[in-house]
């Protein structure tokens, strides 16, 4: 099983703290052979619509030897979770969460948002001190 990530623990608290139930710790994914794990699967009911909302999250701490470098590793896992939710279970988004310094150094740069948006990667930016959710990014382009 792979090593959780540094803020895997606040990034829980915070999607509890805001009305989610935590449905799986780690959500495995089959893959032919292989089981896949992303981080977080989540749910929560939506009273107004009588639906369910049902979310992967991925947490990435982007504390590697560059941001560069955990950007590309992020995506590459994202487009692969992201191809598996399609087949597997497509009512389920996905989400990329990070920490609130990540968000605003590196990720909110423009030619970085340009490309989060191009390719549509949903994102969480959280306050782990506060085990906190501050922002959904939900881009209009279509896709999970």
């Amino acid at each position: 099983m792979p090593a959780k990530d540094l803020y895997h623990d606040h990034v829980r608290q915070a999607l509890e703290n805001d009305g989610w139930t935590i449905t799986d710790d780690p959500y495995g994914l089959k893959w032919g052979r292989a089981t896949l794990q992303i981080d977080l699967a989540a749910e929560r009911l939506i009273a107004a619509e009588k639906d369910d909302r049902k979310i992967a999250v991925e947490i990435k701490s982007f504390v590697g030897r560059s941001q560069v470098d955990d950007l590309e590793n992020a995506l590459g896992q994202l487009v692969l979770y992201r191809y598996l939710l399609r087949k597997q279970e497509p009512e389920r988004l996905l989400y990329l969460a990070v920490h609130t310094d990540v968000f605003a150094s590196f990720l909110s740069q423009p030619h970085v948002e340009s490309l989060l948006q191009e390719e549509t990667i949903r994102l969480i930016v959280f306050e782990p001190r506060k085990k906190e959710i501050v922002k959904w990014i939900n881009w209009t382009n279509t896709g999970t």
